[in-house]
């Protein structure tokens, strides 16, 4: 073995993949703040009882779920240019990409979490004298974010194993890092020690959903 059995070169094999790591963390940072907001408004969207609304706005969610998340890469990162004549860099494609494809899937997490609050309990916050953007903030988003929670985990652990599919309009992300590395040394090791820290990264995700979920277990169903 090249890398693990000598430590020195481990540790440089690492630092050489910190640049991916930071891009890859980057990308996964960038999406959740764009996507979990959006997906939000989506799913209100899709719920509207206008059709001229909800249907646009179900066909969008139908495309994103529907195709490919490396086909929607590549359309964002070649086609926008073509039809508009702006350039996008890599990075902004890619980041682009990924909120549109993950908002869609949060828009229908939350749309279920949405409508499986009972209807007494925004009526009983309209006698309160509550508005409905007020019972909508106090008395069912905080039901909502306890029972979307698991769900949502889920996709954020999907989401840090997909930004590997960057590196096929070439953002110098950790999977490509690795892949580069290997092809240097024609070792498979970089590959594994990417998985590692996919790994940990997931790690840190099960964690942080786990004490989320067990600091809004004071919500019984």
């Amino acid at each position: 073995m090249r890398y693990f059995n000598n430590p020195d070169a481990l540790i440089r094999l690492v630092l050489s993949m910190q640049d991916g790591l930071v891009a890859t963390l980057t990308i996964f940072a960038s999406t959740l703040l764009f996507s979990l907001p959006l997906g939000l408004l989506v799913a209100l969207l899709r719920m509207n009882r206008h059709r001229a609304v909800s249907v646009p706005v179900s066909l969008y969610i139908l495309v994103m779920r529907g195709t490919p998340l490396m086909l929607q890469i590549f359309a964002i990162y070649f086609a926008i240019p073509m039809w508009t004549g702006m350039n996008l860099d890599r990075m902004t494609a890619t980041i682009l990409a990924f909120s549109l494809n993950y908002a869609a899937y949060f828009a229908e997490i939350f749309r279920g979490g949405i409508q499986s609050i009972p209807v007494g309990q925004i009526e009983a916050g309209q006698v309160l004298g509550l508005t409905r953007g007020q019972t909508f903030l106090h008395v069912v988003m905080p039901q909502v974010i306890k029972r979307v929670l698991l769900p949502v985990s889920n996709e954020v652990i999907t989401l840090v194993k997909d930004t590997s599919l960057a590196n096929i309009i070439a953002v110098a992300e950790l999977f490509r890092a690795a892949k580069n590395e290997a092809s240097r040394t024609a070792s498979v090791e970089p590959l594994f020690v990417a998985g590692l820290f996919y790994l940990l990264m997931n790690g840190v995700v099960t964690l942080f959903f786990s004490r989320m979920n067990r600091r809004l277990a004071y919500y019984k169903e």
